[in-house]
């Protein structure tokens, strides 16, 4: 099953694109007519509550999924070292949020280069049911060992699609992850997918879903509302 969304969903530059003048505090719920899923991204920045994660799965409707951001606390400042606390916290806030619940992404930074053993203890202290993807932003990742460690522990490689970032289509376990963080080749979260781009897409993912996995795409090129519009046809895409 292809579940397709955008990371985040309160931006002040969609209004034309999706929120048409709807109050701040309704804009979660507006965006879940359209769509089933969301990457939560504030979760990077601030941990949420567990009255916060909880509350979002109280206004969400069935079969809704809120895929959500690991904090850059455990990703950056730790960068993985020593994750016991963050994993607690993170699996409580995950486990809040109930049948609403979507995958949990993990993104490294660039500057953090390799190091097998700190990522194999890392998701090796994950409970299972948290579904991990991880998203490399060092090239040095990209190696045949680092892909058999996401395969040992069921988790997702991150795929990628943005300016500096290589598209290694590459599948480590029953989820697929991806993120597509625009097109535009010199700067991040920029411009809007051509259909002839986004129809590649269609096809990968239904090549994925083919062969049993769950895939999930957020796009994160949310400049001018690109990131609803491209989902928007890829969803039609796919339904076609």
């Amino acid at each position: 099953m292809a579940h397709i969304g955008t990371s985040g969903w309160s931006y002040e530059h969609w209004e034309e694109a999706l929120y048409h003048g709807v109050a701040t505090g309704r804009r979660l719920q507006v965006y879940a007519q359209e769509f089933d899923t969301v990457e939560l991204n504030a979760s990077f920045y601030r941990w949420p509550s567990d009255a916060r994660f909880a509350a979002w799965r109280d206004q969400l409707p069935a079969g809704f999924e809120v895929a959500v951001k690991a904090p850059r606390g455990l990703s950056h400042s730790r960068r993985l070292r020593d994750p016991a606390e963050w994993i607690s916290r993170i699996e409580r806030g995950l486990r809040a949020l109930s049948d609403r619940r979507g995958p949990l992404l993990v993104q490294l930074p660039p500057t953090m280069e390799r190091d097998d053993d700190r990522l194999d203890v890392f998701l090796s202290m994950l409970a299972g049911w948290t579904r991990p993807a991880v998203e490399f932003r060092h090239a040095s990742w990209n190696d045949e060992d680092v892909f058999a460690i996401l395969e040992r522990h069921g988790t997702a490689y991150c795929i990628m699609s943005g300016a500096g970032l290589p598209t290694v289509l590459r599948v480590t376990g029953a989820l697929v992850y991806a993120r597509l963080h625009g097109p535009d080749q010199e700067r991040l979260y920029r411009g809007s997918y051509s259909d002839d781009e986004l129809r590649e897409w269609a096809r990968r993912i239904r090549e994925w879903e083919a062969a049993g996995h769950d895939v999930y795409v957020y796009f994160d090129n949310d400049e001018a509302g690109h990131a609803v519009r491209n989902a928007r046809t890829l969803i039609a895409m796919l339904a076609g």
